[in-house]
């Protein structure tokens, strides 16, 4: 199974691949090596919200990076941008992650060592093991 610091850039969605119209802008959608999570993906688009290059990933389908570039010359330009932002949001995310479950050892340290039959049953249940 592939990781948060596994999630990279691997392609063009070959379903919406880039095309020249008359609109002045050429919409890209660039494929993610695999679906990542809701939270992951709001992080990346809070992470370019506050940009002037607008690049957004649906939540709910969390594979693709829609974004659009101006001009064809532009396209490796914005591909370096997104590639910087997607390490960015990994970083930030499993950074995330790690200070989350630091928290939660903690509060299970502070429950384990409560008096009485709550704290009894608190290290009863913190010494479990589920694995056989």
């Amino acid at each position: 199974m592939e990781g948060i610091s596994d999630i990279k850039i691997t392609g063009i969605d070959s379903k919406r691949p880039p095309v020249t119209r008359k609109q002045p802008y050429i919409d890209l959608y660039f494929q993610l090596s695999h679906k990542v999570p809701r939270d992951w993906a709001e992080d990346f688009n809070a992470l370019l919200s506050s940009r002037k290059i607008r690049a957004k990933i649906q939540p709910d389908e969390g594979l693709y990076i829609e974004t659009w570039v101006r001009s064809p010359d532009d396209v490796v330009e914005r591909l370096k941008l997104l590639n910087s932002k997607v390490v960015e949001c990994n970083e930030s995310y499993i950074a995330k992650v790690l200070l989350r479950a630091s928290t939660q050892d903690s509060q299970n340290s502070a429950l384990e060592n409560e008096a009485g039959e709550q704290g009894r049953l608190n290290r009863i249940v913190a010494s479990l093991e589920f694995e056989a």
